[in-house]
């Protein structure tokens, strides 16, 4: 499918601004990290793909720092050096990585970013103990940056708003996968705003908060981000499913076969073909049956569309906010590149 104009030029674009940004990020993260006890510190570098088990040196994949960059771009977009957001960038990162050690725990994954998850590299109390020290080292960094006890205010909604998504998709597991008690689209769309969209809007938030933005600016950014998270996770269902294992890092199938209720699959289960689709995913040998038929009841179309209309909402935000245009181009591109990678 050829990309249309504007997601080619985020493609071109986007990846510089990510790169610009981690840039910028690195040397105030690392010095965060080094803060830690030498033992945490060193999961902590492990997890962001500096180090190996040991201690020696690593360019193992990380992220891609797109809370980094939306920290930085919100202070930009108030109209401040991109420095002064490098604080928000730095804190909701370690938190950020404090949700994945606890996450991969939760759900019993052995990898992260094709190598061991910290819990298989160094344990489950060790990886727990990690998590705990980043989000300590989050808070303290926030606590002594300009603007503190306010941004402190909007890092607790988003984690709030994160462990409560976090929380509904752990009981979604044991919903079934049909009758009344079923997990609806609405509700997987609740689930991950919280679980994604929020970390990303506050991300957005804290940068133009502590670049001196307006309330009104603040508000827009984080419900653009908000929006953009639930985009991001359509997509991501849609790729876990239909995608290229070559880019995606992903087995096909990987979500059914591990039976996640991701977005296509509740769309599927609240159509026509609900039984047959919920027999075959009660038989691990007829994945790939299971996929055709998910997307011919429209669950690959319905997830796409989603995160279309997601994206035209922040799209719409950025658009109506009080930002500095040359930032708030750069936030779109971004988003852009974040979702179209599908679309």
């Amino acid at each position: 499918m050829t990309a249309p104009p504007t997601a080619a030029r985020a493609a071109t674009r986007a990846p510089e601004t990510l790169a610009r940004c981690r840039a910028l990020v690195r040397p105030a993260l690392t010095e965060a990290v080094g803060r830690l006890h030498p033992w945490t510190a060193e999961m902590a570098a492990y997890t962001f793909g500096w180090c190996e088990v040991g201690g020696a040196p690593a360019t193992a994949p990380g992220g891609k720092g797109v809370r980094q960059a939306l920290a930085v771009l919100g202070a930009e977009a108030a109209g401040a050096d991109g420095r002064a957001g490098v604080p928000a960038a730095v804190a909701v990162e370690l938190v950020h990585a404090f949700s994945l050690l606890h996450d991969d725990i939760m759900d019993g994954d052995a990898t992260r970013r094709r190598r061991p998850a910290v819990w298989k590299a160094y344990g489950t109390g060790p990886a727990v103990l990690a998590g705990d020290a980043l989000f300590a080292l989050a808070v303290d960094v926030l606590a002594t940056a300009p603007q503190g006890p306010g941004a402190l205010r909007l890092l607790s909604a988003a984690l709030a708003d994160l462990v409560r998504g976090q929380a509904e998709d752990l009981l979604f597991t044991a919903r079934p996968r049909t009758g009344p008690r079923r997990v609806t689209p609405e509700e997987y769309r609740t689930m991950a705003e919280g679980k994604t969209g929020a970390l990303l809007g506050c991300a957005a938030a804290l940068g133009a908060a502590l670049g001196g933005a307006p309330e009104a600016a603040v508000t827009a950014l984080d419900r653009a981000g908000r929006h953009l998270g639930v985009a991001f996770q359509l997509v991501d269902d849609v790729l876990g499913l239909w995608g290229d294992p070559d880019v995606t890092g992903k087995p096909v199938g990987g979500d059914l076969r591990e039976g996640k209720k991701t977005f296509p699959v509740l769309v599927a289960l609240g159509s026509p073909a609900a039984r047959d689709l919920s027999a075959l995913l009660g038989s691990p040998g007829h994945i790939e049956e299971a996929a055709e038929l998910i997307d011919r009841a429209g669950g690959r179309a319905a997830a796409l569309a989603g995160a279309r209309a997601h994206t035209a909402a922040a799209r719409a935000l950025l658009a109506d906010a009080p930002l500095a245009a040359g930032a708030a181009d750069e936030l779109r591109r971004l988003l852009d590149h974040l979702v179209d990678r599908e679309l």
